[in-house]
């Protein structure tokens, strides 16, 4: 399937059907750290996948979590497709927040991020004979734990890899995501009674204190990069100095080697309080996907959408993470974003604007066509 072949009439047609199939995917509860839901989750999303592409998928359980990889066609693996099929809702969340599809706009746990851009890829790689592999895993809302290698593999040598993920606000595509450390800061004191004799204990909840200090000085704003102190705990009872306490770090970057001095910086933290000890944790998440990695996918998906009569096409730097981050990261050139138009992911007003759907899965199955047939740059 060329991509001169691919037009919006097309998908158009198919519209009740993409609702249909989002439908029942939102319906179909999916938490990432509920390991039987996201099973039964991977056997509809199978059999969805199964039914429109005419080919089972493999199956891949790690650690409990559950992956699914179609190959389509026996060649050379070209474009990896990549998405996946776990959410942050709990399980009832649909008795708060109902499927429902009422004025141009469809809502429902888990419809933006990223159930509608399975449905989409489905439909969009549906005649497409060989060279492509859609893989969709269950652990990205986790930060990807069990399928990180699983991804970098799948990535590797590929020409291409476009992931599923929403778009940025009024659709535009993501063409630059931040790279993502997470740390756990532990420190240790000596507990003492806080009434009694205090000074005999040595504060790990005042040594904490120092070190997100410290640590809140290490971001650089004029370099994009974020290093921010999160959950905190420390302590036992109300009358006692703490003995222990810890904190978490959320760190953003645009470039491997803001990445690299973070994680120097964190490793070299000292103690502030005599007789304190502190202990770091934790490092890279996911690499930076930088522009550089997306800019000629970019350019070929605008030519595409000229095209098609839907462009001009935006793009947005975003500082949230996703799968494409790794692929980046393995050297494969990445377009991420390419998924539904809506808003509200993870949030209760989560939602998809209907009439984009058409569009956005033409503009894929365009790109698609455009990269197997091997199309020059436009």
């Amino acid at each position: 399937m060329a991509h001169e072949q691919v037009g919006v009439g097309r998908f158009q047609a198919e519209l009740p059907a993409i609702v249909g199939d989002i439908e029942r995917l939102v319906r179909t509860e999916s938490p990432s750290a509920d390991l039987a839901a996201v099973a039964h989750s991977a056997e509809v999303v199978a059999a969805m996948g199964t039914a429109r592409l005419g080919v089972e998928p493999e199956l891949i359980v790690l650690d409990g979590r559950t992956h699914l990889r179609w190959r389509l066609g026996d060649g050379p693996r070209r474009v990896l497709v990549l998405g996946h099929h776990d959410t942050v809702w709990p399980l009832g969340s649909l008795a708060t927040h109902p499927f429902e599809v009422r004025d141009g706009v469809l809502r429902g746990p888990g419809c933006f991020d990223m159930k509608a851009g399975l449905a989409m890829a489905f439909h969009a790689l549906a005649g497409l004979s060989t060279g492509v592999t859609l893989l969709v895993t269950g652990d990205e809302e986790l930060g990807s734990p069990s399928s990180r290698r699983l991804i970098e593999d799948e990535a590797a040598g590929c020409a291409a890899a476009l992931v599923l993920e929403a778009s940025a606000e009024g659709g535009a595509l993501k063409t630059e995501r931040k790279g993502v450390s997470r740390y756990e800061v532990r420190v240790r004191g000596r507990a003492a009674h806080a009434g009694l004799e205090p000074e005999r204990g040595v504060n790990a909840g005042l040594e904490a204190a120092h070190q997100m200090l410290a640590v809140a000085d290490l971001g650089d704003a004029s370099a994009g990069t974020s290093v921010t102190p999160t959950l905190l705990a420390a302590g036992t009872t109300s009358n006692t100095v703490p003995a222990e306490g810890h904190f978490a770090v959320d760190v953003r970057v645009r470039d491997a080697a803001e990445q690299s001095r973070v994680d120097a910086d964190m490793r070299a933290l000292k103690p502030v309080l005599e007789g304190a000890e502190v202990e770091v944790t934790g490092g890279s998440n996911r690499p930076p996907l930088q522009r550089a990695a997306s800019e000629e996918l970019y350019a070929r998906a605008q030519g595409l959408a000229e095209r098609l009569g839907i462009g001009p096409l935006t793009a947005a730097a975003v500082g949230g993470a996703s799968d494409g981050n790794f692929t980046a990261g393995v050297g494969t050139p990445t377009l991420d974003g390419l998924g539904a138009v809506g808003g509200g992911a993870h949030a209760d007003h989560e939602h998809v604007l209907i009439d984009e759907l058409p569009r956005r899965t033409a503009l894929l199955a365009a790109l698609l066509g455009d990269l197997l047939s091997g199309g020059e740059r436009r």
